[in-house]
């Protein structure tokens, strides 16, 4: 890998030149690889493709560091930090403005963007057997520490199954994400979100070190003494809910939080007037990710509800709109609420890394 040889039993820092704007003047990213004694599956770990999302930083770091390369079976390789460039300027963008995670597979001819993504796919990535992208949420957000993935493919649905008590979100990835493009490679690749920007978090960060651990674990890559046996939630479907007015949001639920239907989730106060606007859900589900109690504009995305959903349901078509994600009205009960506006529940772009 990149011109370079690691011995079997060892653990070496390679070093990836993706190409800046000046080639005099390159740095070249940093990558870890523990290369196991005896053969085995080749496991990718990505961070910080988004430069401003830490959190992935510190659990590659953990993970690599502490694997024993005698007592691996096969090769992990970590890439702490994916976009060197954001993570210079605490942004998660490129220098060209651009979305790391928008551009893979690459072209060797396109943009800055397309160039790098190009260099690390064709480098990195097709050299390895399973990845795992790690993120955080964007822009004032934070998510709980889930998997997300193309549960339709069973071979990633079958990946996603190692990781222990993670919650697992099947997404397809948009397209131009590191994730899609390495399943459409035939790679079996997941997401992993893990908080939000900027701070690192320690309790995310330690729940997605024991969910890498388990996953190398039943992977008979490497052992561990604390397998998580907890059941592996599963949501097949999941839905923004956007705030109708203005002001100060104040939140009234937590990350993985069971909500119902009418719900209180939180509520956007008028600085000026105090009066206020309810955000309700729509539909009963789990808190996956929620906006910080912060100042939000009109259609601000606030929190984010996944419905579970059995390995079985997964095979039947999703729901074409959100109203019809809530579940039905139980005889004698009082009449379902008004149909959901679909743009109050329209997919936020920027939370899928």
């Amino acid at each position: 890998m990149l011109n370079s040889s690691v011995a079997p039993g060892t653990f070496r820092t390679l070093h990836w030149s993706p190409g800046q704007y000046i080639s005099s003047l390159d740095t070249p990213v940093p990558i870890l690889v523990a290369h196991g004694r005896e053969e085995g599956p080749s496991l990718c770990l990505t961070a910080a493709i988004h430069g401003d999302e830490i959190n992935g930083i510190e659990i590659v770091r953990r993970v690599l560091h502490q694997i024993e390369p005698d007592s691996l079976k096969g090769t992990v390789i970590g890439v702490p930090i994916v976009n060197l460039d954001g993570f210079r300027r605490a942004t998660r963008y490129l220098s060209d403005r651009r979305d790391l995670n928008r551009f893979f597979p690459g072209s060797p001819i396109g943009s800055y963007a397309s160039r790098m993504a190009h260099s690390l796919f064709q480098q990195i990535i097709l050299k390895c057997d399973y990845t795992v992208d790690i993120h955080t949420a964007s822009f004032y957000r934070t998510n709980l520490p889930q998997l997300r993935g193309d549960l339709k493919n069973k071979a990633v649905l079958e990946f996603s199954r190692h990781f222990g008590g993670m919650s697992v979100l099947h997404n397809a990835g948009a397209t131009g994400t590191l994730r899609r493009a390495a399943n459409d490679a035939g790679i079996p690749s997941l997401t992993m979100e893990a908080g939000g920007p900027h701070a690192l978090e320690q309790e995310a960060i330690a729940f997605g070190v024991k969910g890498l651990k388990n996953l190398m674990h039943n992977l008979n890559m490497y052992q561990t003494v604390r397998l998580w046996r907890m059941p592996q939630p599963v949501f097949y479907q999941s839905i923004w809910v956007r705030a109708k007015l203005g002001g100060i949001m104040l939140s009234k639920v937590d990350l993985d939080e069971n909500v119902r239907q009418g719900q209180l989730l939180g509520r956007v106060i008028d600085p000026i007037t105090n009066t206020s606007s309810d955000i309700v859900s729509p539909i009963n589900g789990t808190i996956l990710g929620k906006a910080l109690d912060q100042v939000v504009s009109p259609g601000f995305a606030t929190f984010h509800i996944g419905v579970v959903a059995t390995e079985e349901q997964l095979e039947t078509p999703l729901p074409a709109t959100a109203p019809d994600l809530a579940p039905p009205t139980p005889a004698g009960a009082p009449t379902a609420s008004p149909p959901i506006d679909p743009d109050a529940v329209e997919a936020f772009p920027d939370t899928e890394s």
